[in-house]
């Protein structure tokens, strides 16, 4: 029977992630659209939207014969990597190392170099295109999402519906304040999105082997606590490690 301590970490996990990568599409998309014109952006987006609904009907199916699980235990490992590589740069960017994503400056980069290319004769061809990639781009990232965090235990349909959330929200706001979503802590959603991937992965690689949790989903949260534990630690030597390393040069 599935409980919420499964649903509620599932949807927010989706979410999250989807909601990051939704925002980095639809700033190329807002670019395209002001520097350029809404018809090629339109175009693209939907073009971009045709395929990752082909890709998405051609392998769901498939899904459903892989042994559950052989599939807990690649998509957790997958999961692991996936939520690693993003709480590796969160760490990294949190503790002054590498520096914070700019939605702002990434819209003013699109929109210039669209401005450049206005005078060309393929403009509208190239503005579409960038927005087909974007959209293609970060649609296959948010599939991605929500196989790994719902097919392993069967919430597909939860993390569907955690992604199409996000995706509301993004467009909703979006197009309300009409201007590049930089406001949002996208460092801290990845910070957390890291952490919620990788406990997932860490419990579904386990569950794939056989292992038997305590407390079983309730065994989420001390998974996620202890890789939080480790995160912020990190980041707190991290920037230490910094500030010794600048007093030192000064």
């Amino acid at each position: 029977m599935t409980s919420m301590t499964t649903i509620v970490p599932t949807m927010t996990a989706a979410f999250l992630g989807s909601f990051v990568e939704v925002v980095e599409a639809f700033t190329i998309i807002l670019a395209v659209g002001v520097s350029r014109s809404w018809r090629p952006a339109f175009i693209g987006t939907g073009l971009a939207l045709a395929v990752l609904a082909v890709l998405i009907l051609t392998l769901g199916p498939l899904l459903g014969m892989i042994p559950v699980e052989l599939m807990q235990f690649i998509i957790g490992t997958l999961l692991i990597l996936f939520g690693m590589r993003w709480l590796r740069k969160a760490i990294l960017r949190a503790a002054g190392i590498i520096a914070l994503h700019d939605e702002t400056e990434a819209f003013a980069r699109e929109t210039d170099q669209l401005k450049r290319q206005a005078a060309e004769r393929r403009a509208d061809f190239i503005a579409g295109t960038a927005a087909f990639k974007a959209v293609l781009l970060e649609g296959i990232e948010v599939v991605f999402i929500v196989i790994a965090v719902g097919a392993g235990r069967g919430m597909l349909g939860y993390a569907a519906l955690g992604a199409a959330l996000a995706c509301v929200l993004v467009l909703v706001v979006g197009f309300v304040v009409h201007k590049p979503l930089a406001q949002v802590p996208e460092n801290t959603l990845k910070f957390v999105v890291g952490l919620l991937l990788t406990s997932f992965g860490v419990f579904w690689v386990g569950e794939g082997l056989g292992a038997h949790w305590p407390g079983a989903d309730l065994s989420l949260i001390a998974i996620l606590a202890v890789l939080g534990v480790f995160s912020f630690a990190a980041v707190r030597a991290l920037r230490n490690h910094r500030g010794a390393k600048l007093e030192a040069l000064a």
